[in-house]
């Protein structure tokens, strides 16, 4: 074994929709966005992540930029197995070996993942020089990088908003108890504002554009305490086909992702009224927790914390939490053992 474990390094994957991150000796080593480059004629991956990103909505016909995860599996199996391939590649101390290691790997996957999907996430890492695969289930690896000790016999709950899934999920003595997985999340936000851009004001705008007003001056309500300033936002006029630039206000955004936020609150609404009444009260003390890119939405928290009457907070860096507990999962295989699944 000290051979083998000499040669063995540990790596912990987050495989998300929007984004991918990998921690490698306890440090974000890979934080890239999930998607990559095909050269048409070749058949060749041009670029990943970050590169590839830039790219997105801008290709002519002989690139096409492939996003293989689609709401939290994947989708494109040849596409996901040379991204991860590329993303492994690339961290810097791995670069300097002769020969790529075997690796030991953690992958957290979603809750509502089917066998079929878990074993194409397997498959992709053993492709990749993967000799020890653990998956874990994202509820659980945001609950432990929040910092939940998840082993007590006390109820928590997480809402781990994504980019393809919000995972609701209860967790007590290791296990999850009851859990919800809604295809409701940031890539259907993005759309959202897409499609409202294009009622509203006529105004056709590119996923990276309705990205960029998300993250600029997204909002879960019209009420809040220090909104941000109006946006002015560039796309084509559907009237006439010229370019050009509308002022938009978070207001707006709000109105525009309410009906999707109500549903992430509908399922949040159901698993409460699924719990077990001692983790129900458990979960009266010990409040809602928000993980994932989705809960960066200002005044998120503060609505479902109204429509739940719950204390709702917000894990610290919500983007790493996933990564950050199944990093800690993978330093700590043997504490560990019962929620990671071989």
């Amino acid at each position: 074994m000290g051979f083998f474990d000499f040669m063995t390094e540990d790596i912990a994957i987050d495989l998300g929709t929007a984004n991918t991150l990998i921690i490698h000796n306890d440090k974000v080593v890979i934080d890239s966005p999930s998607i990559v480059a095909r050269d048409r004629i070749t058949g060749k991956i041009t670029a990943v992540g970050k590169e590839a990103n830039m790219m997105q909505g801008k290709t002519h016909e002989n690139i096409k930029t492939i996003r293989p995860l689609k709401d939290g599996v994947i989708a494109d199996f040849a596409a996901s197995e040379e991204m991860i391939k590329a993303f492994i590649k690339s961290i810097p101390a791995l670069k300097k070996k002769m020969f790529t290691p075997a690796l030991r790997m953690v992958v957290c996957i979603p809750s509502g993942i089917t066998e079929v999907e878990m074993r194409a996430v397997k498959e992709s890492c053993e492709r990749v020089n993967g000799k020890e695969v653990y998956l874990i289930h994202e509820p659980m690896a945001a609950a432990i990088g929040i910092g939940i000790d998840i082993m007590q016999p006390k109820g928590n709950m997480i809402v781990d908003i994504g980019g393809g899934t919000t995972e609701i999920a209860v967790i007590a003595l290791g296990g999850i108890v009851c859990d919800k997985s809604v295809k409701i999340a940031g890539d259907v936000f993005t759309n959202d504002i897409i499609y409202y851009m294009r009622t509203q004001h006529n105004l056709f705008v590119g996923e990276t554009t309705a990205e960029k007003i998300k993250i600029t001056i997204g909002a879960a309500t019209d009420s809040l305490e220090s909104p941000p300033d109006d946006m002015s936002v560039q796309g084509r006029d559907l009237l006439t086909g010229k370019p050009k630039q509308v002022e938009v206000s978070f207001r707006e955004i709000a109105k525009a992702l309410d009906k999707s936020i109500q549903r992430i609150e509908d399922a949040i609404m159901e698993t409460l009224s699924q719990t077990p009444p001692e983790l129900a009260a458990d979960i009266y003390n010990t409040g809602i927790y928000l993980a994932g890119g989705g809960s960066m939405l200002r005044g998120l928290d503060k609505r479902i914390s109204l429509k739940t009457d719950l204390p709702v907070y917000i894990a610290e860096d919500p983007l790493k939490a996933v990564v950050r507990g199944t990093g800690m999962a993978l330093k700590n295989i043997p504490k560990f053992r019962s929620i990671l699944i071989k």
